[in-house]
């Protein structure tokens, strides 16, 4: 995994607006305690202590969206009674557009009571039906799904088999996203998957996918000509079957496949999880994303919500903390890409940089008094060390006696440096720009000389210390004093 990579695309500027057509639910969490069985029949009695509604099926799709940022519509029916107006009311609060919402008078609102014993569903209370979305109703879907796809940059077609999306609804909106070249992401459902035929990705399950080619995914070799036969039966591009604790794997409409790893900490609840890897895919490729890239983004925030309660959704700063999370320790010494997340990192904790530089070859005890004095300037040290190409021409070709590797580790191995970076030009101009410290310093031998980045400094709200040097010790009389032995020894 990339990690700078991927948390480029989470930091990006896209905001896509994404078309969601598909099933709704309303879930409906009453938590509690069990702390007895009931005196009626062996069954436990939940003491509730809250209620809580929830976006589900398509509309945790759109929330999971919504939270990335994305612009969002969705377009389903809800009944004619008080809990379509919850799950209205649910969309408003969450920013999605609702305009592409049709009540129906005489079809309940799909809902889903999960009765919960602290973290423990003990029983799911379901309400639906399934009955063909057909005549006017069909009719009305159809042209909201016409209106609202204009402007779109991707769409995701959710099916929980609860009527929506049968083959005409689902061939309707998949040739208006053809028209206008736009990503379509389905989350399946049943058996025949013919009705998705020229979807982009189409991302099952396990056990779906199995439902719909009739053998079981045990192995790679089977996961491979699983993935296969679904794109080409089907006519879809690409193929993403998520595997719970075995990961996500994936089928490129070029043909590469791979695996990602499961990345759960702790599992309390998979509800909703697919949801989550379905937006996220959307979101990703319709920001033009590689799919690649999109399915590392998925998994990660897969992960997240296992380990939440119910229903989740994830946000940019969730899946940014997630990645971070997942690099190797950064330590002291850091590598250039990371440097600008380090300084994000003291900013935000309002720390004051130091910032000084040189080339540090052979160390003495007026390096060390030199970097004390940098670190009581303020609340952080980095410091900035030229590599060996730049030391050869600022010193001769004699030089560095110690390698830049080396320099680095001993460098960061000092109490008062918080951190060591590398660069590669003759002045480090470029690196004050980049660090912007709040105070750069200087031995005071530069006060004549003129300090490289004064100007930008003092420019943005910072100043420029020069530090007092010992007497007597300095690299080059360390250097002129071995040669004299050396010398004088032959």
């Amino acid at each position: 995994m990339n990690s700078e990579n991927l948390l480029s695309v989470i930091g990006g500027h896209f905001r896509p607006r994404v078309l969601v057509v598909g099933d709704i639910i309303l879930d409906r969490y009453v938590v509690g305690e069990v702390k007895r069985i009931s005196p009626e029949a062996p069954i436990p009695v939940l003491n509730v202590e809250r209620a809580e509604l929830r976006l589900g099926g398509a509309g945790n799709v759109a929330a999971n969206l919504r939270a990335m940022e994305a612009e969002v519509s969705i377009v389903s029916v809800v009944g004619d009674d008080s809990w379509g107006n919850d799950f209205c009311a649910l969309l408003e609060e969450a920013g999605i557009d609702a305009t592409g919402i049709v009540t129906v008078e005489g079809r309940p609102t799909v809902r889903k009571t999960r009765l919960m014993s602290g973290v423990q569903q003990i029983l799911r209370v379901d309400w639906e039906e399934r009955a063909a979305v057909e005549g006017d109703m069909a009719a009305a879907l159809a042209a909201h799904a016409s209106a609202l796809v204009e402007g779109a940059d991707a769409v995701v077609l959710s099916d929980y088999g609860k009527g929506l999306l049968g083959e005409a609804m689902c061939s309707h909106v998949l040739a208006l996203a053809k028209e206008r070249g736009l990503p379509v992401v389905v989350d399946p459902m049943g058996e025949d998957y013919s009705k998705y035929r020229g979807a982009t990705l189409v991302s099952p399950n396990r056990r779906e996918a199995e439902l719909a080619l009739g053998f079981a995914l045990e192995d790679d070799e089977a996961l491979t000509a699983g993935a296969l036969e679904l794109a080409e039966a089907n006519g879809i591009e690409s193929v993403v079957i998520t595997l719970g604790a075995g990961g996500i794997h994936y089928r490129a409409a070029d043909g590469t496949e791979g695996r990602v790893a499961t990345k759960a900490r702790a599992v309390y609840d998979v509800t909703g999880a697919g949801d989550t890897v379905v937006a996220q895919l959307a979101l990703h490729l319709g920001a033009g994303t590689s799919l690649s890239d999109a399915v590392e983004l998925a998994n990660e925030a897969a992960g997240i919500v296992v380990g939440r309660l119910g229903a989740a959704t994830v946000t940019r700063e969730d899946l940014s903390a997630r990645v971070r999370a997942g690099e190797p320790p950064r330590g002291k010494v850091l590598a250039p890409e990371h440097l600008d997340d380090l300084l994000e990192e003291w900013r935000a904790e309002g720390k004051h940089v130091v910032f000084t530089n040189g080339c540090f070859d052979v160390l003495h005890r007026g390096h060390v008094e030199y970097l004390r004095f940098a670190k009581q300037q303020g609340d952080v040290l980095l410091v900035g060390i030229n590599d060996d190409e730049s030391v050869r021409r600022l010193k001769g070709e004699e030089r560095p006696l110690n390698a830049l590797e080396d320099r680095l580790e001993v460098l960061a191995a000092l109490e008062p440096v918080d951190a060591v970076v590398a660069f590669g030009e003759d002045t480090p101009k470029d690196l004050v720009e980049r660090v912007s410290p709040h105070v750069l310093v200087k031995g005071e031998d530069w006060a004549d000389k003129g300090v490289v980045g004064r100007e930008w400094v003092e420019r943005h709200g910072g100043k420029v210390v020069l530090a007092p040097l010992v007497p007597g010790r300095s690299t080059s009389a360390i250097l002129g004093k071995a040669r004299e032995t050396e010398g004088a020894g032959s």
